[in-house]
């Protein structure tokens, strides 16, 4: 990259930060669109958040992305938080607008982005189907109700924590349909023979289980499928899916699509449509190859 003295700074901060994507997919964006910026990982450990968010006013950094285990964290030592960010209660983009530090949450929209690259499915008017109660299942709710489903059910292990996200979010939405359940009745079984949309908002599969709790042949041939967790591999609840016939995704498309959206809020600039999912296609191809 050809940078001169006026370059501009952005970043992650993470702990650990090492084996993050974000470098080489915003890097290759800002490269195709001949912008004098670069994009570093920071390596932040929790103690160091404060003075870390101050550097970005001190050294004047454009912006930086916000990963494990920060982004509950860093809401508090921001100017400004973004309305949505607020609800979700967590932030992965912090944008400095002359020393002005305003945060965001681009995980929901790059899900809904995902869902339409990788899936065509559009969730408006549509039931859907969540399992968890965390942060990413937050995120999917605040962008999916934005967009107008039909009506959403929250299966999660913790019934009280479910309960409390749906009473939370139908107090910002009090039109919307939400249902939710503990894990281990099957009083939900119904919502996922009906459901257009079913997805695992957990970190089950991250170490390559499969999600037992989910009983595929209950969910209906015209259904999609989508799992937030991405690694180099596709994931076995996505492949299990598959096997079945029905279409699914992971969490790839996510992570390019909340980087899409980040990339926008720094530069007022949409990046070439497709290239950082692309970018991770490709690593995840070298990977395996």
């Amino acid at each position: 990259m050809n940078l001169s003295g006026a370059a501009s700074v952005y970043g992650i901060f993470g702990d650990p930060v090492s084996h993050s994507l974000s470098p080489m997919m915003q890097n290759l964006a800002i490269r195709e669109a001949g912008l004098d910026a670069v994009y570093v990982p920071f390596h932040v450990p929790p103690d160091k958040l404060e003075s870390a968010v101050g550097a970005i006013r001190s050294l004047n950094i454009g912006g930086v992305n916000v990963t494990i285990p920060h982004k509950q964290q860093v809401v508090s030592l921001l100017d400004h938080v973004d309305q949505d960010a607020a609800l979700i209660g967590a932030v992965n983009t912090i944008v400095n607008r002359n020393g002005v530090l305003t945060g965001y949450n681009t995980d929901g929209l790059g899900f809904i982005r995902s869902l339409s690259d990788d899936l065509n499915f559009d969730p408006q008017g549509k039931t859907v189907l969540l399992f968890g109660a965390g942060g990413a299942c937050r995120a999917a709710m605040v962008s999916l109700l934005h967009v107008g489903v039909k009506q959403l059910c929250i299966v999660n292990r913790n019934l009280q924590r479910a309960e409390l996200l749906k009473n939370e979010m139908q107090a910002v939405f009090p039109d919307s349909d939400l249902v939710a359940y503990g894990l281990e009745t099957t009083a939900w079984d119904e919502y996922l023979t009906h459901a257009d949309l079913v997805v695992n908002t957990t970190s089950m599969g991250l170490g390559g289980e499969e999600l037992s709790f989910c009983p595929l042949a209950k969910i209906k041939a015209s259904a999609s499928v989508y799992d937030m967790v991405y690694s180099t591999a596709e994931t076995p609840f996505v492949r299990s899916a598959r096997a079945r016939g029905l279409a699914a995704a992971d969490g790839l498309g996510m992570l390019a699509g909340q980087g899409e959206e980040a990339f926008t809020l720094w530069f007022d600039l949409s990046p070439t449509k497709g290239l950082m999912r692309d970018c991770l296609q490709r690593l995840r191809a070298t990977n395996h190859s």
